[in-house]
């Protein structure tokens, strides 16, 4: 297994695939837009396990069948709970932009992390891109996963993320970590990771066998109860003591529109955190 951010998998299957090698079976993302931009290509193929087709809602599997929402999961405002009391925690996006927070606030890149730069869009469509010139100004540590800023906040490095995955978050509290999420009041990026197979891929029979375990109830609920994740399925149980997807407010989705705007968001966030 290969594990990298979203844009680097790109990278790396796109060089592959000019140099006519084929070593990928499976393939998962945190950038949605990249099953789109590979179904597009005509590389990969279709296959829809037993689970998708009864189970799964219209909006996590494509219509003709070439991936489907592996994993769900969200990308969160954060604090730490020793620098931040409850009370005075950012509630909201527009909180992040207060004076207070000048200097304490760490996020990641949405050149790197495909999660990031999904948030990236959605929060520049709902809060217009005004918001990411104005975070521009608060001296952001900027990093490079979406994993990093949960790390971050947890060593007490930064007191605020701005942006990172909520599975680690929650993690981290679970662990015994100062950390607590936040829910947004104008919403909350909705990331979804999907898995798609490749057509040249050297292992065709496991890779479907692999691909159609994935959707299982018993994979999707190791996935929420060890991973920390979402899930589609409608079998699978929400773990104890999270705050239910269903009470949360979300930003929509939306991998085709990522897609076509995504070069442009990052060459803009380039020049505004100057990174």
């Amino acid at each position: 297994m290969e594990r990298s951010g979203a844009e680097r998998l790109l990278q790396r299957i796109s060089q592959e695939y000019s140099a006519n090698v084929h070593a990928i079976d499976v393939v998962n993302s945190s950038d949605a837009s990249l099953l789109v931009y590979w179904k597009d290509q005509g590389i990969l193929a279709p296959y829809v396990p037993e689970d998708v087709a009864k189970f799964y809602p219209p909006q996590h599997q494509d219509v003709d069948g070439n991936f489907a929402s592996f994993r769900i999961f969200l990308c969160v405002i954060a604090y730490n709970t020793n620098l931040v009391k409850k009370d005075e925690a950012p509630k909201s996006f527009a909180d992040l932009l207060l004076p207070q927070w000048k200097g304490k606030i760490v996020k990641a890149h949405p050149g790197y992390s495909g999660t990031i730069l999904t948030a990236t869009y959605q929060c520049s469509r709902d809060l217009g891109w005004g918001y990411f010139e104005k975070l521009a100004q608060q001296n952001v540590l900027q990093v490079q996963s979406a994993a990093d800023p949960p790390k971050k906040i947890a060593l007490g490095e930064r007191a605020v993320q701005a942006d990172g995955v909520e599975y680690i978050i929650l993690h981290e509290k679970e662990s015994g970590q100062p950390v607590e999420p936040v829910y947004a009041t104008e919403g909350t990026p909705l990331i979804v990771g999907p898995n798609g197979l490749f057509k040249a891929a050297p292992n065709p029979n496991a890779a479907r066998l692999f691909q159609s375990f994935c959707f299982t109830p018993e994979c999707q609920q190791l996935c929420i109860d060890i991973g920390g994740l979402r899930s589609a399925h409608p079998q699978a149980k929400e773990k104890p003591g999270r705050t239910p997807l269903s009470q949360i407010k979300l930003m929509k989705d939306d991998p085709a529109a990522v897609l076509k705007q995504g070069e442009q968001l990052k060459a803009h966030y380039v020049k505004l955190f100057h990174v």
